[in-house]
């Protein structure tokens, strides 16, 4: 049923134009894979007139999930932005990926919003990690409502869901609307409003059918009707009306509504609302409460921004006329238009044919360094999905996109070039999962930097490095679909490339003193090569680098060429001796050696500086040193025990443990070498339900076990 627009807060035939920031809600939709978000959205979507129906087009993608990917893996991969209008209120709807490694759309999509609605299906209930994210919005006051969704599945238990709900998000979840089964006595045919008292009836399809509900209904729902009541009145700002309710005074559905509304926008109160997508029951009343109940931009609080150079600055204030603070919260690059980006206005208003300065914190260590330029933005979007359609202007609260900046990427403030601002950043994870990517090619090189250049500006949560060690690009990612989403965006960029097995940096040493002696002696087209050279190699403590020492006595080596005998030790330490990886820790002590008048050189003496110390490495054995890692893992306290297993089984130290209390993960710390942990982020998920996550810090490098440094020497003289 499409909604109309008055000229008072919005304008516009085709995308709605808002120009009041009090009547724009920012909704994110969160939950587990699985849930029913997307589905849920294209109902509202359909409810409103937005779409002409629900239930995707004929090549599998929907109106928000329109990425080849997300229908190849039948999931959400990508925030999108779909906006609708209800009573004369912009809502615009971030539909978020529920899988764990796509948390860094979850998180853009609650940078951007002002309100949570959790997503909760009637068959699965609340997994912990859906737990741990409505931890993480108590604790910045994001006010939230909860949906229980796919009341049409046949294994749907509607009840087991909201006692889940209850139990997982704590006090004050409370349900605002009871389901009614249908003649059948199976399928749910409307709703029951708990403080209404009025009946909403979709057995002849959607809109429902509303009524007064009639007296045999009025006992089943009592005791959770009195339940509701009184949390709302706890929350009331009216002192005397809990004791006008103990006093037995019926307080009125006029006096009730109001302080509902007020205590699930200051984040107090968190209604519950059965619905079911596909026969369309509780749409309405859902949209009824992202309208009234969820703030308004004007009522949330505003990041930080401070001057580019970080000095600081007042204040931003939701206001159309204030200066212009925007924020990109998602850059993609679309075949056909180009580089997109999802903006939200938090102050200002933002117009085509407008200069602007963009600005970015950057992530070196991610590929994205700080940067500073003005850009020209020709055209304002009000995006629909992947749909595009033009507006005149975003004002202060409003969502919108812009297309072909040359520089925006994920993250950065928008604002005047007059007065250029920045914006303080959300937090990301970090990428754990690496992949080690290679072009076919030699033409493939160019274009594989370039797209993934394009992708790592887009994505906070991946990560680009060159490993000077390894020879490797690897790239770092937040799990094995995160990898796959990436992988064949690259390759529908045009980029023919392969994977190979990450390697880990390792470093090689001395395990015992020895001695080495390097002779050079070439005679080539008439001209000689001459240098002798003998040293003695010591092992050094961990951490102390390389130390050169000259006891040279009475000129057997010119003075002129023991830099040269340095130079090629060095140049040798960093090739490797025994598997190719960088030699550390060592002194060596170049104490005799022999040179000719004519026939020596700089060159000879690096080669026999070299020689000296691979004879050396053939007396003195050769040590791998492998990487460890001091790692945290936060996981619910019942799989501590499963975690402590399976780390030691990794050749980890336990550090010790910190148990959570109650509601917040336990803390495991232990030292693990870096060779065990290519595929954590993968193998701890699986071993926690998707509830474990964990951070790593490089200690240092120790010696690796005699048969694994074996098996590196191994594959390194086959790959010779």
């Amino acid at each position: 049923m499409a909604q109309k627009t008055s000229e008072k807060g919005l304008a516009g035939a085709g995308a709605p134009v808002v120009t009041e920031p009090g009547r724009v809600r920012n909704v994110v939709l969160v939950g587990h894979s699985g849930s029913g978000k997307t589905t849920l959205v294209e109902a509202l979507l359909a409810a409103t007139g937005t779409i002409p129906r629900a239930g995707g087009v004929a090549d599998g993608t929907t109106v928000t999930d329109h990425d080849p990917a997300a229908v190849r893996q039948q999931r959400s991969v990508a925030l999108a932005c779909a906006p609708l209008v209800h009573d004369d209120v912009k809502i615009n709807l971030l539909d978020t990926p529920g899988f764990a490694d796509f948390v860094g759309e979850l998180r853009a999509g609650l940078r951007a919003a002002d309100a949570a609605l959790f997503v909760v299906s009637s068959v699965d209930g609340v997994d912990e990690s859906t737990v741990a994210l409505w931890e993480e919005c108590a604790a910045v006051g994001m006010p939230r409502a909860v949906a229980i969704t796919r009341l049409d599945h046949p294994r749907a238990e509607y009840d087991q869901a909201l006692q889940d709900c209850q139990e997982a998000f704590g006090d004050n979840v409370l349900p605002v609307f009871q389901p009614m089964l249908g003649d059948d006595g199976q399928s749910t045919a409307g709703l029951l409003g708990l403080v209404t008292l009025r009946v909403l009836d979709y057995s002849e399809g959607y809109p429902p059918v509303a009524r007064e509900a009639e007296p045999e209904h009025l006992n089943p729902i009592a005791d959770d009707r009195n339940t509701l009541i009184e949390g709302i009145i706890a929350e009331s700002e009216d002192e005397t009306l809990m004791d006008r309710y103990i006093g037995g005074e019926l307080i009125s559905t006029e006096a009730l509504i109001p302080d509902l509304e007020k205590a699930v926008a200051r984040g107090n109160f968190y209604p519950v609302v059965p619905v079911c997508a596909h026969t369309g029951v509780g749409l309405d009343a859902l949209l009824d409460l992202l309208t009234s109940g969820f703030p308004s931009p004007l009522e949330h609080d505003l990041p930080v921004v401070t001057g580019v150079d970080g000095s600081p600055r007042s204040p931003i204030v939701c206001d159309p006329d204030g200066p212009l603070v925007a924020e990109v919260v998602r850059t993609t690059i679309d075949r056909h238009v180009g580089r997109v980006s999802l903006v939200r206005v938090f102050s200002g208003t933002l117009r085509p044919d407008q200069t602007l300065h963009v600005s970015g914190h950057g992530m070196a260590e991610r590929g994205h360094p700080d940067h500073d330029a003005d850009e020209r933005v020709a055209h304002v979007y009000s995006p629909l999905g992947a749909q595009l359609r033009e507006i005149p202007q975003a004002i202060a609260g409003d969502i919108c996109a812009i297309t072909k900046s040359g520089s925006a990427e994920t993250g950065d403030t928008l604002s005047s070039k007059d007065n250029p601002l920045l914006m303080t950043p959300w937090t990301m994870p970090e990428p754990l999962l690496p992949i080690a990517v290679v072009a076919k090619t030699r033409s493939d090189e160019d274009a594989l930097a370039k797209n993934l250049g394009r992708l790592v500006a887009g994505d906070p949560t991946l990560r680009l490095e060159r490993n000077p060690e390894t020879h490797q690009l690897v790239l770092w990612t937040m799990g094995e679909s995160h990898a796959d989403v990436v992988l064949e965006r690259l390759r529908s960029g045009g980029v023919e490339l392969d994977t190979e097995p990450v390697k880990v940096s390792l470093r090689e040493t001395f395990g015992s003193g020895a001695k080495g002696h390097g002779r050079h002696v070439k005679q080539s087209g008439g001209h000689g090569q001459y240098a002798v050279c003998d040293i003695e190699v010591e092992p050094l403590p961990r951490g102390e680098g390389f130390v050169f020492v000259d006891k040279v006595v009475g000129g057997a080596v010119p003075h002129n060429y023991i830099p040269s005998v340095e130079k090629g030790v060095r140049a040798q330490l960093e090739k490797g001796i025994a598997a190719g990886y960088p030699v550390v820790d060592l002194k060596v002590t170049l104490y005799d050696g022999k040179a000719h008048s004519v026939d020596s050189s700089d060159a000879a003496f690096q080669t026999a500086g070299a020689l000296a110390l691979r004879a050396a490495a053939e007396q003195g054995a050769i040590t791998l040193l492998e990487p460890v890692d001091e790692i945290e893992v936060r996981v619910p306290d019942q799989y501590v025990g499963a975690v402590m297993s399976d780390l030691s089984g990794r050749r980890g130290r336990p550090m010790g443990s910190e148990s959570g209390s109650v509601g917040e993960a336990s803390l495991v710390r232990a030292e693990v070498p870096a060779t065990e942990l290519v595929r954590y982020v993968v193998e701890l998920r699986a071993l926690t339900s998707g509830t474990g996550t964990f951070t790593r810090k490089y200690v240092r490098h120790e010696p690796m076990p005699p048969h694994l440094a074996e098996a590196v020497r191994k594959d390194h003289a086959t790959s010779r």
